[in-house]
């Protein structure tokens, strides 16, 4: 019972939980649309109707989402407007909203007439008036006639105010918020100070200016406050707060990986790029340290150094505290060489950088897609600039997509990630557009064209060519694959145990991509089996074996090391790589303890512990309950391996990818715009960490693009119809 109990009141949460989103959710789109009307976008009666949030008395929560009348504090529900309007407005329901229809002869000569009640004007009526006599209010039988403003329709904003100032005279509203105490509004300062240090690249200091927003801070009881002042009486302190606190967590940490993203830039060699530098804590925690401003076509060497002092500040003097530096690739032999500087520093290219690459190998090496985009590029022209077709296809495509555009053109770029981009674009543009192609071609019109040009015959048989679409199909499609490994692998960041599984579930899935198109499985096999070498390190065999998470139970209920998953050569990288972590005294010792590793594993129970998952609520998935406990049982529980805990602590808390930050975010172009101004650094630095610390790893765009892609309702369907009107 204790347990339905507790089971129920955590459902009760989650229910709790989603009506106070969706009651958000309603407020800001009530909001939006409302801002939009009062700018003369939208329905006359959101002037008078103001969105709340309404919250249950013992509740923190708010439950619904309400109008407000905003001249007699009426509480009405929010799902139709419309009707809330025309009942309580239109019909006299409120005590102080005034309409010709509720007026009497004797007020009508005193009272303003609302604008809400005049009929829409009209260019080609102007009213007449008798010059002899003026009458109060007009007879039921007189028709209404159309008001035109010498101004135009911008004299009915004004208009609407000088009606509100009327209305407030002669029935006051309550005041503007009253001023709050100096230590609230101080407090709120803060908050308001953080929150534009923290959204640099989204939030400019100067729009902090705008009159609206002036007005924003006086309606809610603070004085205004000038951009300059609030940011830089912040920006000292709190800089400095968050750089001493990140560099306390890195002095308690036994030791840290660097991560260095932003070398692989796409920016020219004349261009600006910026790599960031962020410390990883085995405890998972992330902290962003510097950011270097560079060129597309900075040398390895240049990395090679930059790098180099970095881990030599952090580190102060005992350099073993850095366990190793990811990055993405920039030259290999950069990395090796620090690797070989200390023997226990693990070095590693980023896995994220590894896929998009085989993307390219892909399109160097496969003769399918050399094919698919040579004639994917012919179709794209022809289709483009030949304008009898662009016409026949446009109304295809109105038809069957509802929008007409172009299809996008390959690139005559010369530099060869743009490239591949490109072809890579073309090709998806024409596989979404695949049924208004082909019925474009069967259309009679195409079919005169054929007789003028011989060209629209040999793209006719081109369209109609089964081959043609069914290698598309298979390009696109493992594009696709490709991208959303890649994408999983930017949102999950892997850790280095995940890399021999992640290669593996790749070939799983191309070998079925091979099987379904009739491609020769063997020299896909070699290209991903080359990208598979350039990219391998030996940490990858050791952190698989030793971490916990992949212990597999065998016959006898034992939880052993996955040992029978590696070939022959990654078992003696396994037995290489532990001795080269340790000290020449300890080889023997470490090797002796990975052979009862192997034969014992962990106690079932802690192994068991140790791999139980949860559902995500945000991704739908399936994760590990608690991934930090993989690295403390080597710490608590496996007290007898002296010297291989050493090793394991070290390896399996190392990721595989580099920092997650967006390189072409508005962060990033942001923060290059500022590249010469301490305060704005100080500004991009508090950024950067508030992102990483949150976990903030999406652009900008991608946010934009979920946000905007979210379905609509009623209210903005029926925001759209008024502003149609």
């Amino acid at each position: 019972m204790e347990s339905e109990a507790k089971e129920s009141a955590g459902g009760g949460g989650e229910a709790e939980d989603a009506t106070a989103r969706a009651a958000r959710k309603r407020y800001e789109r009530l909001v939006a649309v409302r801002c939009k009307a009062t700018k003369g976008k939208g329905a006359w009666y959101w002037a008078h109707l103001e969105p709340i949030l309404v919250t249950p008395a013992g509740s923190s929560q708010p439950s619904a989402a309400k109008l407000r009348c905003a001249l007699c504090s009426a509480l009405f529900s929010a799902s139709n407007p419309s009707r809330t309007a025309s009942e309580h407005l239109k019909r006299g329901a409120c005590p102080n909203f005034s309409s010709p229809s509720s007026a009497g002869p004797a007020s009508a000569a005193v009272d303003p007439v609302p604008i809400s009640s005049l009929p829409p004007a009209s260019p080609r009526l102007r009213p007449h008036h008798p010059p002899t006599r003026r009458r109060s209010a007009p007879t039921p039988l007189e028709p209404k006639l159309p008001l035109l403003l010498s101004g135009g329709k911008d004299d009915l904003v004004a208009l609407a105010r000088l009606e509100d100032s009327v209305k407030k005279l002669k029935s006051p509203m309550a005041s503007p918020a009253a001023a709050l105490s100096k230590p609230q509004a101080d407090a709120a300062l803060a908050l308001l100070a953080d929150w534009l240090l923290e959204s640099a690249s989204a939030v400019s200091p100067s729009a902090l200016d705008h009159p609206k927003f002036q007005s924003f801070l006086n309606q809610v009881g603070l004085s205004s406050i000038s951009p300059r002042q609030l940011t830089l009486s912040h920006l000292q302190a709190r800089y400095l707060e968050v750089l001493s606190e990140s560099d306390a967590r890195i002095r308690d940490a036994a030791f840290f990986q660097l991560a260095s993203d932003g070398w692989k830039s796409s920016a020219r060699p004349s261009e600006y790029a910026l790599v960031s530098l962020v410390v990883n804590l085995p405890n998972g925690t992330a902290l962003f340290h510097r950011s270097v401003l560079t060129t597309g076509g900075a040398p390895s060497s240049y990395a090679e150094e930059v790098l180099r002092d970095v881990v030599a500040k952090l580190c102060g003097g005992l350099v073993d505290r850095c366990a190793g530096i990811v990055a993405d690739r920039f030259k290999r032999k950069a990395l090796l060489n620090l690797e070989n500087r200390n023997q226990r520093m693990v070095n590693l290219s980023c896995q994220l950088q590894a896929f998009n690459s085989l993307i390219k190998d892909f399109a160097r090496q496969l003769p399918l897609f050399g094919r698919v985009s040579a004639n994917c590029s012919k179709l794209t022209n022809f289709m483009n600039n030949q304008s009898q077709v662009r016409s026949i296809f446009s109304k295809y495509q109105l038809e069957e997509q509802g929008h007409t555009r172009l299809l996008r053109s390959p690139s005559s770029s010369s530099d060869e990630a743009s490239n591949f981009t490109a072809d890579f674009t073309m090709v998806e543009d024409v596989m979404d557009f695949a049924r208004p192609i082909q019925m474009a071609v069967l259309d009679e019109d195409y079919k005169v064209v054929c007789l003028e040009e011989p060209s629209a015959r040999e793209m006719a048989e081109l369209i109609q060519d089964g081959g043609f679409w069914t290698e598309s199909e298979a390009v696109n499609s493992l594009v696709k694959l490709l991208k959303a490994m890649a994408r999983e692998i930017e949102m999950e960041r892997p850790l280095i145990g995940h890399c021999l599984p992640l290669w593996d579930e790749l070939r799983s899935k191309v070998r079925e991509w091979s099987a379904k198109y009739g491609i020769d499985g063997g020299l896909v096999d070699n290209v991903i089996e080359k990208r598979f070498t350039k990219n391998y390190h030996l940490a990858w065999s050791a952190a698989f074996v030793l971490d916990p998470l992949f212990l597999i139970k065998d016959t006898s209920g034992k939880y052993l090391p996955p040992f029978k998953l590696l070939t022959p050569e990654q078992e003696k990288d396994v037995d290489r790589l532990i001795t080269q972590l340790v000290s020449p005294e300890e080889a023997h010792i470490v090797l002796m303890e990975m052979m009862k590793w192997r034969s014992e594993g962990l106690d079932p129970l802690y192994a068991q512990a140790v791999q139980v998952k949860q559902h995500d609520p945000s991704t739908g998935k399936m994760r590990i309950a608690n991934p930090q406990s993989r690295r403390l049982v080597w710490e608590t529980c496996l007290s007898e391996f002296k010297c291989l805990r050493k090793v394991a602590v070290r390896l399996i808390f190392l990721h595989a990818t580099s920092c997650g930050l967006k390189r072409n975010s508005a962060l990033t172009r942001w923060m290059c715009a500022h590249a010469q101004s301490g305060v704005a650094q100080k500004m991009a630095f508090l950024t950067a960490h508030s992102r990483i610390g949150r976990g903030d790893f999406l652009g900008e765009e991608e946010k934009d693009a979920e946000l905007f892609g979210a379905g609509e309702d009623d209210v903005l369907n029926e925001f759209a119809g008024a502003s149609a009107v």
